[in-house]
């Protein structure tokens, strides 16, 4: 059987070989100490990108996302998130084993919050309720398939907990394939949040690493958690390295991505309009609607992996597609054709 064709995520990138030389070449020295010059530049780099003025290295998006909800919500508060968010849904339950908060969820369409509905819902000090302190979104959304929040969407939502004392949280995962997809300057999403988790080996291709972006006077309280948590490293520089080639080099390329998806949504809804909707795709995540398919996800999934295509199985009846670096116009092809005959 040829190469694999990997649709199931975009974390499954490998470093290209100018990542790895400009790893290689790292300078490093000790991150717990302050002293990693690659590590101090990359969280400069990204707090500058998106104006703000204290930047953190972490491991993992999940950590990011960790930390930064800790550094908004005291244990026993609540955050408000919608139901299909990564922050309930993709981090076992680590805002309540971690850091005493109370989740409550709002069912949105495609993951993306009406802030008219959250206002509703957030609840002051007082009654025995359990105050609300922070809101978190998630640009773009991943099981609303890519959906990207719009401006001024995210606007109403700032202006909303802002004036109801709140915080506000953006799961900046695929922020990148946002701001790629709009056009809307990264700088743009940063001043609209208190804190973000963006992530950089996903669409970007690097190998390991999140930054979370904080205040200046949260900074403190972000690296004590994250030692805490255990991502205290030392010469993380190697890592950091990858993220600031990714940076560089593989930024612009998401709209390749965003281009090859619409293509395989395209050729997959000519087959099967009932489980495929390209009107949805906006960046690089299709999503796969199973339910009139006569099939269902593990069933598609295997019948796929046996000729060279692996998708990303999410619900019983739902399934998930995404482009990214490591697959090219060969690839959608292939991946299209198959997924067409399957289904059609």
């Amino acid at each position: 059987m040829p190469d694999l064709v990997d649709l199931r995520s975009d974390t499954v990138t490998c470093p290209t070989d100018a990542m790895r030389a400009a790893m290689a070449g790292a300078a490093v020295g000790d991150d717990v100490y302050g002293e990693d010059p690659s590590v101090n530049a990359l969280e400069a780099e990204v707090a500058d990108l998106f104006g703000h003025e204290a930047a953190v290295f972490v491991p993992t998006g999940t950590m990011g996302n960790q930390i930064c909800l800790r550094l908004l919500v005291p244990g026993g508060l609540e955050l408000i998130c919608d139901a299909d968010a990564h922050v309930v849904t993709y981090e076992d339950g680590g805002a309540a084993q971690h850091g005493g908060i109370s989740s409550r969820t709002i069912v949105a369409a495609r993951g993306r919050l009406d802030p008219s509905a959250v206002a509703d819902q957030i609840r002051p000090a007082g009654y025995h309720m359990v105050p609300t302190a922070a809101v978190a979104v998630e640009q773009t959304h991943n099981r609303g398939g890519g959906a990207v929040y719009p401006l001024e969407t995210l606007r109403e939502l700032r202006t909303m907990t802002a004036d109801a004392g709140v915080g506000l949280h953006c799961d900046g995962a695929r922020i990148w394939n946002a701001h790629i997809a709009t056009g809307v300057p990264l700088a743009t999403y940063g001043a609209l949040f208190d804190t973000l988790s963006v992530c950089l080996s996903k669409g970007l291709g690097a190998p390991v690493g999140s930054v979370l972006l904080c205040s200046a006077e949260q900074e403190s309280s972000a690296r004590t958690l994250r030692h805490r948590l255990g991502g205290g490293m030392r010469q993380a520089g190697i890592l950091a390295a990858a993220g600031r080639h990714a940076l560089r080099h593989h930024l612009h390329g998401l709209a390749e991505d965003h281009r090859r998806a619409a293509a395989l949504a395209d050729q997959i809804a000519a087959a099967a309009p009932k489980v495929c909707d390209p009107t949805l795709v906006e960046t690089n995540i299709v999503a796969l609607d199973l339910t009139t398919a006569g099939d269902d996800g593990p069933a598609l999934a295997a019948a796929a992996r046996s000729e060279g295509v692996l998708i990303s199985v999410v619900a019983p009846r739902r399934a998930r597609l995404v482009t990214h670096l490591d697959v090219d116009d060969t690839g959608v092809d292939l991946a299209a054709r198959v997924l067409s005959r399957l289904l059609g």
